[in-house]
């Protein structure tokens, strides 16, 4: 018969078995070795009473185990939102909790693609199939497009055979891919009531049947309202750094825009006072190129320079002055540019805006709608608004100034045109008077001067004064109609055919239509200028019977003809220039090419009659003529060098007597 020792220490098992934390399974083994051990009747009910009351407190200590860890990774859960600094790193633990606090296969959270209509997965936590991590599920579809629907949890023991959810091939092969069978989903909300939105829904899920409790429920609810919070509280974050980088980036713009007006305004009082001081255009150029820091030249509306560069602060070195800014700005005319910037200045004036060409920002000078000139920005290729309105605003300034100088000059060559006239009709009445004239208005009549006459087709005569006015502006020289021309007295010191040509190239672009000019002198003193007006004038009709229409030249550049229009009628010069490679030849190796061929001219051509009259073989004769070739060129032989070549042999018979 068992003793009430044998009965109490079946009882202390069953406290031990509650201490240890024993399966379940071990506490039935307790009244099975007490039946064994000889217990029965009352002592053994006892026993197996005691083993339930152990059963019921093992289940509660395990209950209350539970809860404790499920507040614990509620509260971990709340602190990581405290201290929210990565939404996926908390999403990531928020999952990573709900699968280890269910005890599930896998834990996954979605999230709704306001873009593509759709949800998708955001996070996984022990997922191995790719196909499901890369899901998408439209409202309504599976069990998590029912969540998201209808913003309530849904569990299934078995999605496959589960008639509940509307299945789709793409969301079964997901799922079949990743092995799963019982799902719990439960939505994201924020609010409560009706008034509440569906912003995802959180997934515990395992690879075998399994029936989720109420409490495992409720449990994922309370994660999946932690998870809510973390994605409203980053959107809320990631709206106020988006502010405040926009209102700094406000702030930002309205420092500049206030230091913009402020720099505006000191350029613009800058440019005012500069023009109240009776400054130059130069002036202005300089002035823009220290405010932009870059290199600033002002061009003519032919697009030929008006000023030397002007070099702003940490630039090139300042721009040449007085004759070094001459010979630049005449350096500058021979090149191919002009054309290319006349373009971008009627496109500057189409757009009324600054424009890019070739790397320098182009600004057209208007008088309305006359292109006065173009203003010329190099060494800024990035011109941002202000700098670009600034810049647009100096070619205003420039315009009036330019106009300024225009009608000054238009005053100054009227007076200037009255002495060339008296100059020209009479140059012996008072050639001391007219000197003093001269010297009165800024020309010196004795010191020597190039004289160019220039001409163009009727209809468009009016124009070619203002044309003329035009193409000396900026320099010292002058011009007045005269006979249905007009008469150009410019300040540089080229060759009166190198001066004809490039006058006709710019008066023709200018003019709009073709405008021939001669050239003549130098000449110094009233009678000189007037005798050189006069060949020049017999030089323009000479290139207009040519056929030279557009073109400029000299007396000197047309051969016999300079030697007929020429005052001096240099009849050696025009010999020595048509004969001269023939001379030298002879001189240096005695032979007689000259005379060979005047034989050949005296003959008609004649290759016998010029070996007779030479007393020579005709091979002589041969070589010779292909040596004159060599030296005169091949055209030596054409119809106009023939009668040059002929005309010079004949005036140099002559004048050796």
């Amino acid at each position: 018969m068992p003793t009430n020792t044998s009965v109490a220490a079946h009882l202390r098992r069953l406290l031990d078995l509650l201490a240890s934390g024993a399966p379940a399974e071990d506490f039935g083994t307790v009244a099975t070795e007490a039946r064994r051990g000889g217990v029965d009747g009352d002592d053994l009910a006892e026993i197996e009473q005691a083993t339930q009351a152990a059963l019921r407190v093992r289940g509660a200590l395990r209950q209350h185990q539970r809860r404790e860890a499920e507040l614990t990774a509620l509260f971990d859960t709340a602190g990581d939102l405290a201290a929210l600094r990565d939404l996926d790193a908390v999403l990531r633990s928020i999952v990573r909790r709900a699968r280890m606090l269910l005890g599930t296969d896998t834990a996954y959270l979605t999230l709704p693609d306001e873009e593509a209509g759709d949800t998708f997965m955001r996070v996984t936590d022990g997922s191995v199939s790719e196909l499901f991590q890369n899901l998408r599920l439209q409202l309504g579809e599976g069990l998590g497009g029912l969540v998201a629907q209808t913003a309530r949890p849904y569990a299934t023991p078995d999605y496959r055979t589960d008639e509940r959810f509307h299945h789709t091939h793409s969301i079964d092969a997901g799922v079949l891919d990743e092995g799963l069978v019982a799902i719990l989903g439960v939505p994201l909300l924020l609010g409560s009531g009706s008034g509440g939105k569906v912003i995802g829904a959180l997934f515990a899920a395992d690879r075998t049947p399994r029936t989720f409790s109420p409490d495992e429920v409720a449990l994922l609810c309370s994660l999946a309202n932690h998870a809510a919070i973390a994605i409203d509280t980053a959107k809320a974050m990631t709206d106020a750094r988006v502010a405040l980088a926009e209102l700094a980036e406000a702030n930002a713009v309205i420092r500049e825009r206030s230091a913009a007006m402020q720099r505006a305004e000191e350029s613009h009082d800058r440019l005012s006072d500069l023009v109240l001081r009776g400054g130059d255009v130069a002036d202005v150029a300089a002035a823009v190129a220290d405010l932009l820091e870059g290199d600033v030249t002002v061009f003519d509306a032919g697009g030929w320079p008006l000023t030397p560069t002007a070099h702003g602060a940490g630039g090139a070195p300042a721009g040449p002055s007085g004759a070094d800014g001459a010979r630049e700005m005449d350096a500058l005319k021979g090149t191919d540019d002009a054309a290319a910037l006349v373009r971008a200045a009627e496109e500057s004036r189409a757009t009324a805006h600054a424009v890019v060409h070739d790397g320098r920002w182009v600004c057209a000078v208007l008088a309305g709608q006359e292109m006065l000139g173009s203003l010329v920005l190099s060494g800024r290729p990035d011109l941002d608004g202000p700098d670009r309105r600034l810049f647009e605003r100096s070619s205003v300034v420039t315009s009036l100034l330019l106009l300024l100088r225009r009608s000054v000059a238009e005053a100054e060559n009227r007076v200037r045109g009255d002495l060339i006239t008296d100059l020209l009709t009479a140059p012996d009445r008072d050639p001391a008077g007219l000197v003093a004239r001269g010297r009165n208005l800024g020309i010196d009549l004795n010191r020597p001067h190039l004289v160019l006459v220039a001409s163009t087709d009727a209809d468009v005569r009016d124009r070619l004064a203002g044309a003329a006015v035009q193409y000396l502006f900026g320099g010292d020289g002058v011009s007045a109609e005269h006979a249905g021309t007009v008469m150009l007295v410019p300040d540089g010191g080229a060759t009166p055919g190198d001066a004809a040509g490039a006058a006709a190239e710019q008066l023709t672009h200018l003019v709009g239509a073709p405008v021939t000019v001669a050239g003549a002198g130098p000449a110094a003193g009233p009678r000189a200028l007037a005798d050189a007006h006069a060949e020049a004038a017999r030089c323009l009709q000479a290139l207009t019977v040519l056929g030279r229409r557009g073109a400029g030249g000299s007396a000197g550049e047309l051969g016999f003809l300079g030697v007929l229009l020429g005052e001096d009628h240099d009849v050696e010069g025009f010999v020595r220039a048509t004969l001269g490679p023939l001379l030298e030849y002879d001189d240096r190796r005695g032979t007689q090419l000259v005379r060979t061929l005047g034989a050949y001219f005296g003959c008609g051509g004649s290759l016998t009659r010029a070996k007779e009259e030479l007393h020579v073989h005709i091979n002589t004769v041969v070589q010779r003529l292909d040596r004159v070739q060599a030296l005169l060129g091949p055209d030596w032989n054409s119809p106009e060098n023939a009668l040059e070549l002929q005309l010079a042999l004949r005036l140099r018979l002559l004048s050796r007597g």
